[in-house]
This record gives C-alpha cells, structure tokens and sequence, in this order.
C-alpha cells in the first residue's frame, strides 16, 4: 500500500496544486471520486487490467462511460494516468487529495472505535475536546467494536489515542512480561 501511495502522491500533489489555482477542489475531489466509482467496476476493471486492449481503447471506453462528467483536465488526468499505465494509483490519488483538501480547508477525519454507542451529548463532546486539541475541525466517524470492552480508540491521521480497556490490559500485559 506505502508504494501505492508513493506513487500516487506526485499526481494528488500536482492536481490539488492545479485545483487551488483554479478553484476547483470540490470539482476535482468529485472528479477523482467518479474515476474511481468507474475503475472499481469488475468489467471495466477487468478490461482496464487486459492487456489485449490497447491505451486508447481503454481510454476511449472510460471516456464514453464519463460522458459529460469529466471536464478537460479531468480527462487530461485520465489520458496521462492511461498513458503511464497507473489507472491503478486512481483510489490512491484520491485518498491523498483528500488528506490535502482537509489539511488546506482546516479539518482532519477522525475514526473513533467504542465499546458501546455515544448518545448525541457524548459524541458532541468528545467532537469538541478533539476541535480543541487538534486544533482543527475534525470530520468524527464512529464505529462500535464490542472488543474494546470499554473506552474509546481514535485515529486522527498519524495520531491514535487509545484510551480502550483493551488498549490498557495489553500494555499492563507488556509491562509484565
């Protein structure tokens, strides 16, 4: 996955350059979304993987597919991306942009793992002790992980706060040994 991104990471950095030029980091964050809606399709990722089919087979199908939906540098991304056989990196592309598009506009994704689910009061207030100590607004999904046995896991980008009674008896368990 790291080479994935590797590689992705100079095409995401040269496209949210151009969409903070132009203004259009919400067109382009749909535009990288719908590329990649239409490659995880199994018959066309299917064909795009064959290598019986040419670059501009691949490309002429995946453009009449977008009909409309692609503006010009959406489809000059497409072309390049067909061009130098890395169709592959688009999901990749798309995560990096992202992460650049929330780093620019302020806020940071935020997953959080609990034991039980949070009543609307809890979520709102863990909302804010995170806003407060990352400093950003923070976009929270929250998943419900019985393993934990109780508290909460997060993982806000490269930080992870675990704060789960698991998270605690496996360190005590370390700490043991």
């Amino acid at each position: 996955m790291s080479e994935l991104a590797t590689l992705a990471r100079p095409y995401a950095a040269a496209v949210f350059k151009r969409a903070k030029e132009t203004n259009t980091i919400s067109k382009w964050s749909e535009t990288l979304a719908f590329i990649g809606a239409v490659l995880s399709d199994e018959s066309i990722s299917g064909i795009v993987n064959n290598p019986k089919f040419s670059n501009q087979q691949v490309s002429k199908l995946i453009l009449s597919i977008s009909d409309g939906q692609l503006d010009k540098e959406g489809e000059n991304l497409l072309e390049l991306l067909i061009h130098n056989k890395r169709l592959v990196l688009v999901h990749s592309v798309a995560e990096i942009f992202e992460a650049y598009k929330a780093e620019y506009e302020g806020y940071i994704d935020v997953d959080v793992q609990t034991a039980y689910p949070f009543t609307d009061d809890v979520e709102q207030h863990l909302i804010n002790a995170l806003e407060k100590s990352l400093s950003k607004k923070v976009n929270i999904k929250v998943t419900v992980d019985a393993s934990l046995i109780g508290g909460v896991l997060v993982r806000a980008g490269d930080r992870v706060i675990d704060g789960s009674i698991k998270g605690q008896l496996q360190h005590m368990q370390k700490a043991l040994q």
